[in-house]
């Protein structure tokens, strides 16, 4: 018996798992270009899926990335290519390695080549393309981006990138000014450190609380160092205050040689050491007080006829 039902049974262990496919109809494709000083992005949605999605912050390049409705992706890895278009039969794909996947509403996103190439494969008609194998069943998933009609969106997100901040907040959240020998001044390079910080928060109001720590090396006592970084984290202070930070947002504190980011043996290590440190942070405003509704004004007194004096006779 079993040997009569062997070649069927053969027959479907090797047909290979159906995938799903994901891709919105052709005529139906449409891109999205959006984008303000801190970030740029170019979407194309997926029918029944999501949107695929290249974007770029400030001070990075770009990166693609998914965003779905429902929960396909589980967890595990994910096949990212510049793959050939269904009407370029013929042409090969482009496999751009693996990305990981993360079950939530972006599942994966891709690093900076990644999304690079994929970006300069669309211009060359490929389809950015994710291939998933993680369901329990086994079925594989695809997810296809098509390059129709790119030319313009892409002139769009590139104009918009042009206009990007130099730097995101992460970049800057914490930053180190050096300074040179003894010296209490803030040199050009430090300067244009602050500058780009100051640019940054001028857009970006949110960030409203700055921490400055000053540090020294140990060529000196420990009362002269403790004042050489106070007098520091003081010329970080003025310059914040001279372009527009409000005093009451900068809190300033200094240390003297206590917290040395190497071992001061060298004239290397020491000058790592001259140091401020400035951390951003973004408080949560207090909700301002309700104000209390006008209290109506209160009803003209009314006297009862019979309550009236009566009126006066000759």
């Amino acid at each position: 018996m079993y040997l009569r039902y062997l070649p069927l049974l053969t027959l479907f262990v090797s047909v290979p798992a159906l995938a799903l496919s994901f891709q919105t109809p052709l005529e139906k494709i449409e891109w999205k270009v959006e984008g303000d000083k801190f970030e740029c992005r170019m979407t194309q949605a997926v029918t029944d899926f999501g949107r695929g999605q290249f974007v770029q912050r400030a001070g990075e390049r770009p990166i693609f990335r998914l965003e779905e409705h429902s929960r396909w992706f589980a967890g595990g890895s994910a096949t990212l290519l510049a793959a050939a278009a269904p009407w370029q039969p013929g042409r090969g794909d482009i496999n751009l390695g693996q990305v990981s996947v993360q079950a939530g509403s972006v599942p994966l996103s891709s690093n900076e080549e990644q999304g690079g190439r994929l970006l300069a494969g669309m211009l060359d008609g490929r389809s950015p393309l994710v291939r998933y194998r993680g369901q329990p069943s086994g079925e594989s998933l695809e997810v296809r981006l098509l390059p129709v009609s790119i030319n313009k969106p892409y002139n769009d997100f590139i104009a918009c990138t042009a206009n990007l901040l130099p730097v995101n907040f992460d970049q800057i959240r914490k930053s180190q000014l050096g300074f040179s020998g003894p010296g209490l001044e803030l040199d050009p390079l430090a300067q244009a450190k602050l500058d780009i910080i100051l640019d940054y928060v001028r857009a970006d109001p949110s960030v409203n609380r700055f921490e400055l720590d000053g540090h020294s090396d140990n060529s000196g006592n420990r009362l002269s160092n403790r004042d050489v970084s106070r007098r520091r984290a003081m010329a970080v202070q003025a310059y914040l205050i001279a372009n527009g930070i409000p005093e009451e947002q900068i809190i300033l504190r200094f240390h003297g040689e206590r917290y040395p980011l190497v071992a001061n043996n060298s004239e290397a290590n020491r000058a790592r050491n001259r140091r401020v440190t400035i951390e951003l942070f973004r408080e949560p405003m207090p909700e301002p007080p309700a104000q209390a509704e006008p209290a109506a004004p209160a009803a003209p007194e009314t006297v009862p006829p019979e309550a009236k004096a009566p009126a006066a006779t000759s």
